[in-house]
């Protein structure tokens, strides 16, 4: 035998079988995973007819400054927005009588999820218009009527007569979503209509601490100023999301984008379409987050769950037996990773309705049968805020709920929360943002509006301002000066 001959009866045969083991595995790893689309052209040829462009008019007061024009959309925390507003706003003056007011006009998207016209959009897209317009692919144009608002969720439901049926979005199932999934996202970014996007599901149980009901998806398609109210699709052309917020430092998009998930979206809709209000369910309890430390305490595998710090004697949880010191990991079949999935999963139950839920208590696994309650939605006392740190500060506050407490991480509602803050005022210069509470002023504690608005007036007209703020439970003094 010869060299030749013993090569290819020695190696050849190797080669060929480390070949075959090498596409074994790879058809292993590769089975079962779907391959993107070769076009998304068909999706948004089918989808596109059903989203609608939304034009805003505010009437709003003249700002001292030029350069606040540049500045469009409030700051959430940790660097979050809403967005909807186009890069350059338009301003008409209205009269030349003092104090000036101006018309601002502002974007957003939207879908149509009735063939008779009801549209989906963010709350914020259409919070404090003076007028909503509603533009279709087909560039035919129609005033809007606004169903209902829920601020809690960030949504709207919008209304529209166009005197012949409308092509509408077909909702799926949000929680079907794994992350890695394809979705397509259409909307009216910076006021380029009908614009497509795609991407994956990057997260999903995502909360910005920026409501007290929050579950998003988390999505690197596209979307920027002018997306927010419109649609999130999976491959099979159905709704599974409606694009609320990005995370950016600059304003545009870097690839963290958030969207409401349709599941919760329906039941918020649906009761908007059927009261004009949204009707919550009521737990009773006080909760927060579970730490590795707080784990080990309550003798758990891992940090997971939310903790029951207070139990309303008079509440569903007290009656079911819930107590202090218990851990929530499981809500109606539902695994608790997070606290933040609790408020938002009992929020969704109807009220009067026995849902299982299982606790941790010293070690030991306790299923409770709850029935949930209706919760009664606080209304903010009539009291205003104080018009001259408005004026001279930029800076806008309101009361701090108990709801919006739990949500920012706090334990009790002490002091008021950041409404607004006008960029490129002295409040926005200072570093204080939406979203942040405020505790005391010159070193006085504010408990609530009132007296933050009595301790404020007295603080501008003596031209210091000194503020201790709140920001996740962590404290920071802020000094701002009038003169």
């Amino acid at each position: 035998m010869n060299r030749s001959t013993a090569l290819q009866g020695g190696i050849m045969p190797r080669l060929f079988f480390l070949f075959s083991v090498t596409c074994l595995f790879t058809l292993m790893a590769t089975a079962g995973r779907a391959a993107p689309p070769p076009s998304f052209a068909d999706l948004a040829d089918r989808l596109g007819p059903s989203v609608v462009n939304i034009y805003t008019t505010q009437t709003v007061q003249a700002p001292s400054s030029p350069h606040h024009f540049f500045f469009e959309g409030e700051e959430l925390p940790e660097m979050f927005r809403r967005f909807f507003d186009p890069p350059s706003p338009r301003f008409r003056e209205r009269g030349d009588a003092p104090p000036r007011q101006m018309e601002r006009t502002s974007l957003g998207s939207g879908v149509i999820v009735s063939a008779d016209g009801y549209i989906v959009t963010n709350n914020h897209v259409v919070e404090n218009a003076d007028s909503i317009n509603i533009r279709l692919t087909t560039f035919e144009e129609y005033d809007a009527e606004v169903i209902g608002r829920d601020p809690k969720s960030d949504l709207a439901l919008l209304k529209i007569d166009a005197g012949s049926e409308l092509p509408t979005v077909e909702m799926g199932d949000s929680e079907a979503l794994r992350v890695g999934d394809w979705v397509l996202a259409i909307g009216n970014p910076f006021g380029f209509e009908q614009t497509v996007t795609a991407g994956i599901v990057s997260g999903k149980g995502r909360s910005l601490g920026s409501g007290p009901y929050e579950n998003f998806i988390q999505t690197d398609a596209s979307i920027n100023p002018g997306n927010s109210g419109g649609p999130l699709f999976n491959l099979e052309g159905e709704m599974v999301g409606i694009n609320t917020a990005i995370y950016s430092r600059g304003g545009g998009n870097i690839g963290i984008g958030f969207a409401i998930p349709v599941n919760m979206a329906k039941n918020v809709i649906d009761q908007i379409r059927e009261h004009g209000a949204v009707t919550r369910g009521w737990l009773g309890v006080l909760i927060q987050h579970v730490t590795p430390e707080l784990a080990r305490q309550f003798q758990l595998d891992r940090p997971i769950g939310a903790l029951v710090g207070e139990v309303d004697p008079a509440g569903p949880a007290a009656e079911a037996g819930m107590r202090p010191g218990d851990v929530i990991v499981e809500y109606d079949g539902k695994e608790i990773i997070q606290m933040s999935m609790v408020p938002t999963l009992v929020a969704q139950t109807p009220v009067g309705q026995e849902v299982s839920v299982k606790v941790m208590r010293q070690g030991q696994e306790k299923e409770l049968l709850v029935t949930i309650g209706k919760l009664e939605e606080e209304v903010e006392p009539e009291v205003p805020s104080s018009p001259q740190a408005e004026e001279k500060l930029g800076l806008g506050a309101q009361e701090l709920t108990d709801d919006v407490a739990r949500s920012l991480g706090l334990e009790e509602p002490v002091g008021v929360l950041i409404s607004h803050v006008e960029p490129g005022s002295a409040a926005h210069r200072a570093g204080l943002r939406r979203g942040e509470v405020i505790v005391e002023v010159n070193q006085q504690p504010v408990e609530n509006l009132a007296q933050y608005a009595e301790s404020m007036e007295r603080a501008v007209e003596q031209g210091e301002v000194l503020l201790l703020v709140n920001r996740g439970g962590q404290h920071r003094y802020v000094a701002i000066s009038i003169r």
